[in-house]
C-alpha cells in the first residue's frame, strides 16, 4: 500500500514545524519533509519527530539572497554554496533526515552548469549516507530557475556520477514543463529518489485537476514504489479539510 509524507513548507504552515510535525502524525501522514527549518532547534524538531515516530524524509539547502532561489549553480558563488550543503546536511544528520536537496538558483548557461555539477559532487561525497536530490523546477512558477527539466536533470546525475545523487520527481513540475508523467515515471524509476504530488494547474490537493493520481497511484504500486510519496501542495486554507484523498483512496501510514 503507497504511504505519503507532509510536505511542511506547505501544509500547516499556520504552525511552528514541530506542531506541523505533530499535526501530520495525527492525520496519518507517514512521514515528512519540509523546506528551511534551521531557525527551528534542534531539539525541539527532534522531540516532535520522537513524540509522533515520523522519518523527516528530506529538506532543503537555503535560498540565498531574495530572488535567487538556491545558490549551486552561481557562477562565483561556490564558496557560499558550499557552505549551504554542509549546513543542510550537518542539521539533517542532527535531526536523523534522509536526504538533503541541493537548490540550484535562478542562473543559466556552461558556467552555472559547471557551479552546479561541482556543487553536487561536493554534497554527494560530504553526504555520509545521505540521499542528495535535485529538482526540476517549472518557469511558471520559479522563472529562471537552473533546471526545468528530467532529460537535464538526469544528464547531471549521469556527469557527477555518484550513487547517492538522484532525482527529485514532482508530478506537479513534471507535468507543467514536459507532460506524459506515467512514461517519465517509468522510464526515469531507477533515478528517482522521492516523488512529490500536487494537482495541476493550481497546485492544490491531488484530488482534482489534469493528473488522474488514482492511476498514477496503481502505476507506482506495479511498478514497486515503496517510499512515502510527498504531498507538496497548497491546501488554500485548513490542511486537514484536505486530506479526503489520501483517506479515500490509498492509506497514511500504511504498513
Amino acid at each position: 500500500m503507497l504511504r505519503f509524507s507532509a510536505n511542511l513548507g506547505f501544509l500547516w504552515t499556520d504552525r511552528a514545524l514541530p506542531d506541523a510535525i505533530r499535526a501530520a502524525g495525527a492525520a496519518g501522514f507517514a512521514a515528512v519533509e519540509c523546506h528551511w527549518p534551521y531557525d527551528v532547534a534542534v531539539e525541539d524538531m527532534r522531540a516532535a519527530l520522537a513524540e509522533t515516530g515520523l522519518p523527516m524524509l528530506g529538506l532543503n539547502t537555503r535560498r540565498g539572497r531574495p530572488g535567487e532561489n538556491g545558490l549551486s549553480a552561481l557562477p562565483g558563488r561556490q564558496a557560499e554554496a558550499i557552505a549551504a550543503v554542509d549546513e543542510a546536511l550537518s542539521y539533517s544528520a542532527a535531526i536523523g533526515a534522509e536526504a538533503v536537496h541541493v537548490m540550484a538558483g535562478n542562473a543559466t548557461g556552461a558556467a552555472a552548469h559547471a557551479a552546479f555539477v561541482e556543487t553536487l559532487r561536493h554534497a554527494c561525497a560530504a553526504a555520509q549516507g545521505r540521499m542528495i536530490l535535485i529538482e526540476p523546477l517549472n518557469p511558471h512558477d520559479a522563472p529562471g530557475y537552473f533546471l526545468t527539466t528530467t532529460a537535464q536533470a538526469a544528464a547531471i546525475i549521469e556527469e557527477v556520477g555518484a550513487p547517492n545523487l538522484k532525482l527529485m520527481f514532482d508530478c506537479y513540475h513534471v507535468q507543467r514543463v514536459e507532460g506524459d508523467v506515467i512514461h517519465r515515471l517509468e522510464a526515469l524509476l531507477p533515478l528517482i529518489g522521492h516523488i512529490q504530488i500536487a494537482s495541476v494547474p493550481d497546485r492544490g490537493p491531488p484530488d482534482h485537476g489534469e493528473l488522474n493520481y488514482p492511476h498514477i497511484w496503481a502505476v507506482l504500486e506495479r511498478l514497486g514504489w515503496t517510499r512515502p510519496i510527498g504531498a507538496e501542495y497548497n491546501p488554500g486554507g485548513d490542511t486537514d479539510a484536505t486530506l479526503g484523498w489520501m483517506n479515500g483512496g490509498c492509506g497514511g501510514r500504511g504498513q
